[in-house]
Formats: structure tokens, sequence, C-alpha cells
């Protein structure tokens, strides 16, 4: 196994090039030699004793995260080694769902008796992989997303408090370990108290880092996507790179990032370990935000959704649950079931049809087949939706933000003490279960709430509502099918479902909890308007 580019041959059509072949010993594996050969996207592991047709051992680069060459422990030994980390998507036996497993595999080499010219062979053979294994752009999306550069230094936040309290036991055990195999240099920042992360993103030097992670829920996303923008140089600040490694309860934009990369829908470990592979190959992706402006003047940054009535209680309350993970949602769902609410107050929107229509954007989208698409899901999905009864009110249009605006101006809706403006639409029912407004596909590991939606940067708020009248069975068939997404193909008279640019509510009383990608807020007027792209997520490619 000499390491050395192989001999020339005439290029056959629909056979890959071979870059490095040669011959190896695989430890620990079955005795014996093995032809290895290295193209442009995989490994071929060939057992010599085998007959020369078997298909043998093709092991997909895509896969791969890292390589590494290294001498044997045996100093008499002059033979050189390289190991190579894979985390193929394999099902386990007992279950029918894909995920991430790792795979290791170390070959040894020895083409003289040379101990330093056989590691310099190995040296070879890994860094050809490791060249290999870099994530490509995916052509239709060329222009749009990117990849982080290599060799990457990552600025990691861990909230030990998250979920069940064990995400930073969590990091040692399961991300550190790949990150170490894909040669990511990193600085560990364990979080003590609420709002330190939102502080230290507001001072940072972010040069320093080629990208922000975060080993937690949604609420340390919250923190940094907030800190960011209150930053004086936010419109650069808020393109860095922000990886989500799932350590919380709900860990919707994790169970969001790996529906996107066409995964199956996990949680837990295997969820993590998913996430942990897209951050080692280091795919950015632009991601949607929405700005929120309160009745007392404050502007809030959100990544994931608004509630109001029932969602949003179930979240809070359930805190008591906390250490039941993303199970505390079930309980917390149950426990509200037996005494449920409603809630009175004005809803009012901008749908995405409309604002398509009358040219008035809120932010310009190069990307406008999306809300064609998302409006014929909703027609095909249930065509009632899409049908409100509404009223209209005068006033001025919604004004396009432009890149020069500073961060004070980037809320561009009508004030919230002027009426909306005349093209929006006013819901006629003012007393409602619940207010959902979402923009990524998942609000929660077992909540696939927008199953429309397919990217970070779908462009679109989908918006749902539950009129009063339902019943409680209802509401409860409503929840269990969310989790695999079907909820909208099951009619019910009392809920409605509308793509929407922006949206106002006015609550008629300080009753009931708001929320904003599940942090709590004092129940107020509020409205929020998309952004469309303003952020980067570390995201996954379709498989």
């Amino acid at each position: 196994m000499d390491g050395q580019r192989c001999p020339e041959q005439t290029p056959q059509r629909g056979v890959p090039e071979v870059l490095l072949c040669g011959e190896c010993t695989q430890v620990p594996g079955p005795k014996g030699r093995y032809a290895l050969s290295l193209t442009a996207t995989h490994l071929h592991l060939q057992w010599l004793e085998q007959a020369p047709e078997s298909p043998g051992c093709l092991l997909s680069l895509a896969d791969c995260i890292g390589c590494c060459a290294f001498k044997g422990r045996d100093p008499a030994d002059p033979g050189g080694y390289f190991s190579v980390f894979w985390y193929p998507l394999k099902k386990k036996w007992w279950r029918s769902l894909e995920a991430r497993q790792r795979e290791a595999k170390t070959f040894r080499l020895e083409t003289c008796r040379d101990p330093k010219e056989n590691l310099k062979t190995a040296e070879r053979w890994a860094e050809k992989i490791r060249e290999l294994s870099v994530q490509r752009i995916p052509k239709e999306e060329e222009g749009l997303y990117s990849c982080l550069p290599q060799p990457r230094q990552l600025l990691v936040l861990v909230n030990p408090h998250g979920g069940k309290g064990e995400a930073q036991n969590l990091f040692y055990s399961q991300i550190l370990p790949m990150l170490v195999e894909a040669n990511i240099g990193f600085n560990l920042v364990v979080t003590d108290r609420q709002n330190q992360a939102r502080e230290l993103m507001r001072d940072e030097d972010l040069s320093r880092w080629d990208a922000v992670v975060i080993v937690s829920g949604d609420g340390l996303v919250y923190e940094v996507v907030n800190g960011l923008m209150e930053r004086p140089d936010w419109k650069s600040a808020i393109k860095k790179p922000v990886g989500i490694l799932p350590g919380g309860s709900g860990n919707g934009l994790a169970a969001a990032i790996n529906h996107y990369a066409g995964n199956d829908q996990v949680s837990n470990q295997e969820l993590l370990t998913n996430c942990t592979f897209f951050l080692c190959k280091g795919l950015v992706a632009p991601m949607d935000l929405v700005s929120f402006t309160t009745g007392s003047g404050k502007c809030i940054f959100s990544f994931l959704s608004f509630a109001w009535g029932f969602v949003s209680d179930v979240d809070i309350e359930s805190e008591k649950y906390r250490m039941m993970g993303h199970t505390r949602f079930t309980v917390g769902t149950l426990v509200r079931l037996s005494s449920l609410r409603t809630y009175k107050g004005r809803l009012a929107y901008l749908r995405a049809e409309e604002a398509s229509n009358q040219n008035t954007e809120i932010f310009p989208n190069p990307s406008s087949s999306s809300t064609a698409t998302s409006h014929q899901n909703c027609q095909k999905l249930q065509p009632n939706f899409c049908n409100d009864t509404h009223q209209s009110l005068n006033a001025n249009v919604v004004h396009q933000i432009t890149s020069e605006s500073s961060v004070d101006e980037i809320s561009n809706l009508i004030p919230l003490d002027q009426p909306v403006p005349n093209h929006w639409t006013v819901v006629k029912e003012e007393e409602f279960v619940l207010i959902l407004a979402i923009y990524q596909s998942h609000l929660g590991t077992s909540y696939f709430t927008a199953p429309m939606v397919s990217r970070p940067d779908d462009s679109l708020i989908h918006l749902f509502y539950v009129r009063s009248g339902i019943s409680r069975t209802a509401l409860l068939k409503f929840f269990l099918a969310m989790e695999k997404g079907n909820h909208l193909e099951h009619s019910c008279p009392h809920l409605v479902y509308m793509p929407v640019k922006a949206f106002r509510l006015e609550p008629f009383t300080n009753k009931g909890i708001m929320t904003i990608d599940g942090e709590a807020l004092e129940c107020g007027p509020i409205q929020g308007q998309l952004h469309s792209r303003l952020a980067r997520i570390i995201s996954g490619s379709k498989k």
C-alpha cells in the first residue's frame, strides 16, 4: 500500500476515478490483507481473499467527519496507522427509525521497514480523506448556503440547568468525542444564570469564533439571538452561524433542523448525535427571524414561535415537571385539558398571498415560490382553513425595510395604537382557546406542528388559532396527531390555519401567558413581522 496516486488509466464512463490505492490490514479485524481504494466520494475496502467480483465494503465520505494518522503503540512495529470516523444513518434492530450511528475503522499499512515512511503514507491517506469529507454546498443552494472553514474554532455555550439537567454530561460524553474526531477547536462556557448568554453575545469579540454553538433547549438560543441583535454591529453579528445541540426539554429548533435534512423524527441521544454530525460537517443555511414589538415599546426577536393561550399555558405551567424531559409537555397538556380556558382578544394578520399581491413584502424575498407553495399546501390539507371570515380596516401600508436600517427601525409595522392596514384580515371571533405562530417545522421534538415547512428560511409565519367551543376530546386528538404531523388532515371546524407575513394580537384583558420561543412575557398588545434570511444556522443537507 503506497498511498500514492494510482497509475493513469483510461477513464471509463460511469466509473469513478481512483485517487489513492494500495493494500492494508484492518485493526482490529479479520486476519488477511485488503485492497483499499479512494475516490472522490467513497472509500472502498476489498478483502483480497474474496473473489474479485465481490462488492466488498463501500464507505461514503458524506458520512465521514474525520480521519487521523498515528504510530502504533509497540515501538518495534514499523507500521503506520490511520483511523476513519463515520456516522452513517442506520436503523436499530428494535425500531424502524434511522439515526446517525458511529463507526470507526483503523487501517495498518507497511510499505517498507521504515516507520517514518509508513507514517507519512498514512498521513497522506488521512489528509486526502479529510479533504474529500468536507461538506459540499448543494448545487440548488449555491449563493445561499456556505460552509464553516477548516480548521474551525467554536464558542460552545452549555446550559447545565436545561431539560433534565444533563446538558453538561451530554457534552463530555457524546459531543466532545465527535468534536475531537472532527479536529474542531472550541472554548467552553457553562452558563450559571439567566441572561448570561445574552450578555455574553452583546460584548463578545465574535471575530474569534467561526460559530456559536448552544448545548441546551430553545431558551438559550433565544438569549443568543437577542444578544446578537442588541449589539451596535448587529447587522454583521446576526450573520454569525449558530449551531444547536439539543440539551433541553422542547428542542424545537434542533428537531426542525433534523427534519430539514430529511431525517426521521427522533429524540434524545439520537437527535443529539444527528445534530452534532451537522455541526462537524459545517453546512450553514439562512434562517428567518420574526421581530415583535409590545405595547410597552419593547423589541424582541424570535426564531421559533409565539403562543398565547393553551400552548403557552402548558409550556410555562409544566416547568414543575422539567426533570421529565420532553414528556413534561404531555403531562402538562393533560393537566390543562382538565380545566380548559378561553381568552378574549382581537387578532389581525397580513396574509402571505395578500402581501405578494400588494407587493408589500416586509423584507425583500428572493424565494417568492415558497409563498405560493405553502398556500397551496394550506388549500390541499384543509381548504376551509383558508377561508376565515374577516373585515378590513383602513391604514397605511407596511413599509419595506432597507439594509441601512438601525435595529430600532427594524420593526416597520404600523404602531400598535393605530389601526392595522386596510389589506390586513381582522378575525371576527374574539374568544380563543389558543393562538400559535410558528416559523419552523417543529415546536418540540414530539410536536411536528408545521409539516409544510421544509427549510429554515421558509419565509412565512404559520399562524394557527383555535376558537372557543372546541371539545376537550377534539383538542386532545389535535395534539396527539401533531406528533406525526397529520393534525391538519383531520377536519376541525374550530381550527384555522393561515400562512402570513405579519400579525397583531390585542388581548382584551391581561389574562393568560404569552410566550416567545418558550420564554414568558407579560400579556398585552403585541405584533410581529417576518424578516427573511436574517440569521444563519448550522444545518444539514438532504439525504
